[in-house]
């Protein structure tokens, strides 16, 4: 057994300059415990030294596959020759001016050419921010206060949006959050994903109070749940008969599953679409839009006020340009599904050999798994997946080499990086995890 000796002085040092020793909740091991028996209780997280391609390597000098891609945004796996390239170019220029660039225009260009209904795109810092603005932008809009979420679905960490949030909320059993005021809360309808009777009944009692509906097309923050037939249709439709907006929260679709997101694979065009992660490349970034009469409510342009110091950061939108430009070639999609479905059908026979039931879902290069011997197809059903399975198969995955997130909850991704041979490889590391599962009982 591995002993990341270095990762866990690491963390020890980190726990006195960091809350829980880390910058984000996911990123630490806590759900997954420890292997060792000798240290029971919650597990520390690795210490990444550095990244290439497809691959990881530790502060221990640990080599891995990796699956997390700093949570998706790097399709074209890690330090890509062509967006390290755009970085250092833009760097040498300057990192930060707070005014505009021609390459900030040469991004949402292309943005807007990829997702069609985002007629005018703002560009912010991350994906929370982009959700907190739109939804702030289609209350002025509508003139209404409340919103409709969906239980697991994960929207940052804007106060409205923490009930019964996915992601790491889930992942560390806090789904809703203190400090987020009574009042706000209120403010927040909730109703199951997949279910339209449950969103038919909230608009039937609140339809005229309702600004927007927020919902991830492709649920994957609390694993991955995929629409039912029919759901996210029928939430277009609900959203045009009472007035309210409709905004797709791609954060983690956009540009994954498909060039134009889940709204290009569902042909569903909704009002507001807000995006992040790929887009800058693997930087920090997000950016939302939508209608240009609701966009142009946004100041300067309208009375909504929205603002940041680095939005359209240089940097961001450079890397940004570097990943969009390179998505663009022909059979990109085509070739990175090819590899993705293979990981698929390969986990999915590896769990049925091991005796292990399983739940899989893949969209395009998207894809996971619950523990559980029953479909899922909302929050509660999700949360009804063992556990402990997942955190035997977690670290067996890592002393294979192959790093997954520490959670259940969360999603696996493949870049174009990824060779069919190391497919291969974590296909083959999987079959030995699923038997270790296999002993492991909830």
């Amino acid at each position: 057994m591995r002993g990341y000796p270095i990762s866990r002085r690491l963390f020890a040092k980190a726990c006195r300059h960091l809350p829980g020793g880390v910058s984000s909740p996911v990123r630490a091991f806590r759900s997954v415990g420890s292997p060792d028996p000798a240290r029971p209780g919650g597990g520390h997280p690795l210490f990444i030294a550095r990244g290439k391609g497809s691959r990881l390597w530790d502060a221990d000098g640990n080599r891995y596959l990796d699956y997390v891609l700093s949570w998706g945004p790097l399709i074209l796996g890690h330090a890509h020759p062509d967006v390290v390239r755009a970085v250092t170019a833009a760097a040498r220029k300057g990192t930060s001016y707070g005014a505009p660039t021609e390459v900030e225009l040469e991004l949402a260009a292309l943005v807007q050419r990829a997702v069609p209904s985002m007629e005018l795109v703002r560009f912010v810092n991350s994906g929370t921010e982009a959700t907190m603005s739109a939804l702030r932008l289609a209350r002025a809009y509508t003139k209404r206060d409340l919103i409709l979420k969906f239980d697991g679905c994960y929207h940052g960490h804007a106060d409205g949006l923490l009930v019964k949030a996915g992601s790491g909320a889930t992942t560390l059993g806090v789904p809703d959050s203190p400090g987020v005021p009574s009042a706000t809360a209120q403010l927040t309808l909730q109703a199951s994903y997949n279910d339209l009777n449950q969103v038919e009944a909230l608009f039937a009692r609140h339809g005229p109070n309702i600004a927007a509906v927020i919902v991830e097309p492709i649920a994957a923050n609390m694993g991955v749940v995929l629409p039912a037939d029919g759901f996210l249709a029928g939430l277009r439709a609900l959203t045009r008969r009472h007035g309210t907006l409709l905004i797709f929260d791609e954060v983690l679709t956009g540009f994954r599953v498909a060039l134009g997101g889940a709204q290009e694979l569902y042909d569903i065009r909704p009002d507001l679409t807000c995006l992040g992660k790929i887009i800058g490349g693997g930087l920090p970034v997000g950016a939302y839009g939508g209608r240009k009469e609701i966009m142009e409510w946004i100041a300067p342009a309208g009375p909504v006020y929205q603002a940041g110091t680095l939005s359209g950061n240089p940097l961001a939108m450079s890397a940004g340009l570097a990943t969009l430009r390179r998505l663009r070639a022909a059979g990109f999609y085509a070739e990175l599904d090819r590899r993705a479905a293979r990981l698929y059908d390969g986990l999915r026979e590896a769990a049925r050999a091991a005796g292990v039931p399983i739940q899989p879902a893949r969209v395009g290069s998207l894809l996971g798994f619950f523990f559980a011997d029953r479909p899922v197809i909302d929050y509660a059903s999700a949360k009804s997946a063992d556990t402990k399975r997942f955190a035997a198969f977690f670290w067996a995955m890592l002393e294979a080499g192959v790093y997954i997130a520490p959670s259940q909850f969360e999603a696996l991704f493949v870049s174009s990086a990824h060779t069919t041979r190391e497919i291969d490889q974590t296909i083959e590391a999987a079959a030995g995890a699923f038997r270790r599962a296999a002993r492991t009982r909830g």
